[in-house]
């Protein structure tokens, strides 16, 4: 409790005098994410690009270059080699067409580590995705997205106005495409750990964009009479405590994950960390502006509020 008594709670930032400015701001760096992706694309996992991922754990610290020259030397194609974690330990990535026999493959990269690193290495971890599957799991995990963002937006839709759920797809869209981006500047894999990254961040975002809503909803009820940048305003500065404890405690938790869980969930987490961070920023300089552009009357909600407060009096 003392964490609340030190943030302040009668504020009165103006938010939306900065909107137009944001925006501008927010449109070039979307558009800068779009053209790297469409440039330099993302670096897809086995789980949706198909191939064979071994971890590999030595007694003795692994050359890496020696155990890629000695996939070249084989003619495997695409081979991707790092260490994973320590020095003695590797992560291999093979691609594979698409009537491989996973089996025969897979042993027949067995041997040539064994050959190049000695008998006594461990294989920690070995999975392997055809191709076929690995597009079908791409396909699923689009399904997926797009199935959360269609169900948000009519649940939006149903409890608020339509403003309000334009508001909340474009939210959506924005986080996303920057999640999207992020994995594609810093090369991270993207598989099906960063989908539920994905879909994480934008159930948090969203989550945050409907207590403003709901605050904006109210607000319109209680001060019809005031203008609508003035009522978003004070709906944010109302929830900016709840917000930022919101934000901090779960950004917390994601860096502790980061940093502390390991390699495996190394993308996941970061992309966690910079989408609680995106998913404040949206609420509040996403979703709330739409209902300015798109001239959300304040007067006509207040009346058609009271046309329901008559029809249903005990509501």
């Amino acid at each position: 409790m003392a964490l609340v008594r030190y943030l302040p709670t009668q504020t009165n930032f103006r938010f939306m005098a900065y909107n137009r400015i944001i925006a501008v701001i927010t449109f070039v760096y979307v558009v800068g994410f779009i053209g790297w992706i469409a440039l330099h694309g993302l670096n897809l996992g086995i789980d949706f690009e198909g191939g064979l991922l071994m971890e590999v754990q030595s007694e003795r610290a692994i050359d890496l270059a020696g155990v890629r020259a000695a996939f070249d030397s084989e003619s495997y194609g695409d081979v991707s080699v790092q260490h994973f974690g320590a020095d003695n330990e590797l992560l291999l990535r093979l691609g594979t067409e698409a009537n491989t026999d996973s089996a025969a493959f897979t042993q027949q990269v067995q041997q040539v580590l064994r050959t190049q690193l000695g008998d006594e290495i461990v294989f920690r971890r070995v999975d392997y995705v055809g191709s076929v599957v690995g597009n079908e799991m791409l396909m699923d995990g689009v399904y997926a997205l797009l199935l959360a963002f269609a169900g948000m937006v009519m649940y939006i839709w149903f409890r608020f106005e339509w403003q309000f759920a334009l508001g909340g797809l474009l939210a959506l869209m924005h986080d996303t495409l920057f999640i999207l981006g992020f994995y594609a500047l810093t090369g991270m894999e993207f598989g099906l750990t960063a989908v539920a990254a994905i879909l994480t961040v934008i159930g948090y975002s969203i989550n945050d964009s409907v207590v403003i809503f709901d605050r904006v909803r109210e607000n319109m009820r209680i001060h019809s009479s005031r203008p609508l940048h003035e009522l978003i305003d004070m709906s944010l500065n109302q929830t900016l405590s709840r917000t930022i404890l919101t934000g901090m405690t779960t950004l917390l938790a994601a860096t502790a994950l980061a940093v502390f869980g390991g390699a495996v969930i190394e993308g996941f987490a970061w992309a966690l960390v910079v989408g609680v961070m995106v998913g404040t920023y949206s609420s509040v300089y996403i979703g709330s502006p739409v209902l300015l552009c798109f001239r959300l009357s304040v007067k006509a909600f207040a009346e058609e509020d009271a046309r329901e407060h008559m029809r249903h009096p005990t509501a």
